[in-house]
């Protein structure tokens, strides 16, 4: 019965995280991203162009947007996309639309830029910690990691950068380069509240049962590995020191992974400013053309 309880009480304490994490989401875009005018990317920047544009609702836009998204995001994906991901891609739309007449808002782009990112990366911060998502481009960019290849970076530049980009339409380059701080500060600041470090990651793991992490890494996050013999300073006894480079998000879903099933292990995330090689400055995979 303990274990029953410790499951539920950890699945209502993952939707509690993403229902809390998606409406400061929501939040940020009502309160600094919309009245400052910046497409910091993703559908709350494609429903701000078109705001500008046609006076459309945005709530109303990031809903009719995600539901495509959401089931193609469902038949491609399949089990990668959750209820946990179906309540943080509805929930943020309908805070926006429930907050539409908030009297507290901002207009200044800096301020805008600076707060709306922090805001907005803790929200993302704090869904991803639940295992939830909240759709829109981030689901695009799932799909298109899937179907070409590229890593979760590229996949999601591709899409953000496009939906930045196409704002010098609508607005001015001032406002286009604020935005683009945002996507920056945004984040920095999801990095924070994940991992309190920087968004590339080196992993070093010292364990002594080197072949179930390595499947690990290459099951859970497929990274490539180097292994290095090494011997305990106080146990004297034999080891194995595997090295892994990986972005964010996955060192942070391989950080859950390790504490759940190897707990023993030594674990060290280091930032990485750099990295030169395949899957990061060169293709994923040998052959491919990005």
């Amino acid at each position: 019965m303990s274990g029953i309880t410790k499951h539920i009480n950890k699945t209502v304490l993952s939707y509690a995280q993403i229902i809390f994490g998606a409406t400061l989401v929501a939040l940020s875009y009502n309160l600094f991203l919309l009245p400052s005018k910046l497409a910091a990317g993703g559908i709350s920047g494609i429903s701000t162009i078109l705001f500008e544009m046609y006076s459309l609702s945005p709530a109303y836009t990031q809903l009719l947007i995600n539901i495509p998204i959401f089931i193609i995001g469902w038949l491609t994906l399949g089990k990668d996309f959750s209820w946990k991901t179906l309540v943080g891609t509805f929930w943020v739309p309908f805070i926006i639309w429930a907050s539409a007449n908030i009297p507290y808002t901002i207009t200044n782009p800096i301020l805008g830029a600076i707060y709306g990112g922090i805001i907005l990366g803790i929200g993302l911060g704090i869904v991803y910690k639940g295992n939830g998502s909240t759709g829109g481009t981030a689901a695009i960019a799932q799909i298109v990691k899937k179907f070409t290849g590229l890593s979760s970076g590229y996949s999601q530049l591709i899409v953000d950068g496009f939906v930045v980009i196409s704002s010098i339409i609508v607005f001015n380059l001032e406002l286009t380069l604020f935005a683009l701080m945002c996507i920056y500060i945004t984040s920095k600041t999801i990095d924070i509240v994940q991992l309190q470090t920087s968004a590339t990651k080196l992993i070093l793991i010292i364990t002594e049962k080197e072949e179930h992490i390595q499947s690990l890494i290459r099951d859970e996050i497929d990274r490539g590995l180097t292994k290095v013999r090494s011997v305990g300073g106080y146990s004297h006894s034999d080891k194995t020191m595997i090295l892994c480079v990986a972005e964010q998000q996955e060192a942070f879903h391989l950080k859950k992974i390790l504490q759940r099933d190897e707990p023993d292990s030594f674990v060290i995330f280091i930032n990485a400013s750099e990295i030169l090689g395949r899957g990061f400055s060169l293709d994923k995979y040998y052959g491919q053309k990005l």
